[in-house]
């Protein structure tokens, strides 16, 4: 995005302020949202999410692998983020790095909980298949293909989207009498699980823009932020994580505030999304 002309900031500035944003929106409204599943069919589960101008794919590919030996009643689950060069002139060069690899750790901290799997939105231990031998190792990849702001909630809802989508084949294991025998498995092709994705949050960033915080900022919005939170919630209304970019330490006194703004939106946003996947589905 070209930078903005004094005009143009003072415009946006006075939308935010004025509670009648550039495109129309209040402060607290989402731009439309669409979804579609399946849309990469060597994957497991997949999804595009469009998000007013901005668009990204998720995708989630599952292989065996074996559990770690901290944790060998649970599963594995890797996040990666790739920018396309083309979805922004910003994303040229070193920038697509560094905001793939802020965007990955982002999503891994709200979507994943501590590094033991406390908190993770996907229930680790339904992913083991023996304990402590073998397992499903998950492989979430998310490619921002065109960028107009707020790329991280977009992340996290085309994430719940294609893990809504996603079906793991069932495997039948044959045990070993010995302890030190690798279990044969045999990969079904015909019968696949669902993940359950109840508890999988979606991302509200609140965008601060002069002295009020907005969702769902657009590029020219985010460019005049001073800072930005974001929260995950999910649809029971339980907070997954939170981190935070731009400006000084948060106020404690606005703490508060920020989160039962965030819960609101976050259950307007599900609602949109659910509904969106739901007709993405049928239309499958």
């Amino acid at each position: 995005m070209a930078g903005l002309s004094e005009g143009e900031k003072h415009f946006t500035r006075g939308g935010v302020a004025g509670a009648l944003r550039a495109d129309g929106r209040g402060r607290l409204q989402f731009r439309p949202v669409s979804v579609d599943t399946g849309v990469v069919p060597q994957a497991h589960g997949s999804a595009l999410l469009r998000l007013g101008a901005t668009k990204v794919i998720a995708t989630v590919k599952a292989e065996l692998g074996k559990p770690s030996v901290l944790h060998p009643d649970k599963g594995k689950v890797s996040i990666s983020v790739d920018c396309s060069p083309t979805a922004s002139p910003s994303f040229e060069g070193r920038g697509s790095e560094e905001l793939s690899t802020e965007l990955s750790f982002a999503l891994e901290r709200c979507l994943m909980g501590v590094k033991s799997g406390a908190g993770a939105a996907i229930d680790l231990s339904s992913l083991v298949i023996v304990a402590g031998k073998v397992c499903w190792d998950l492989y979430i990849d998310g490619l921002v293909v065109s960028s107009d702001g707020n790329l991280l909630d977009a992340l996290a809802a085309a994430v719940k989207a294609a893990l809504s989508d996603t079906c793991i084949p069932k495997v039948n294991v044959s045990l070993s009498a010995a302890t030190d025998v690798e279990p044969e498995v045999d990969v079904s092709d015909e019968e696949f699980l669902q993940l359950d994705t109840s508890f999988v949050p979606v991302i509200v960033t609140l965008t601060k823009v002069g002295e009020h915080y907005t969702v769902d900022a657009t590029s020219e919005e985010e460019s005049q932020m001073s800072s930005a939170v974001s929260v995950s919630v999910n649809k029971h209304g339980q907070l997954c994580g939170l981190t935070k970019r731009g400006g000084t330490g948060l106020d404690p006194s606005v703490v508060s505030d920020v989160l039962s703004v965030a819960k609101v939106a976050s259950q307007q946003f599900i609602s949109l999304l659910d509904s969106e996947v739901a007709a993405a589905e049928a239309a499958q």
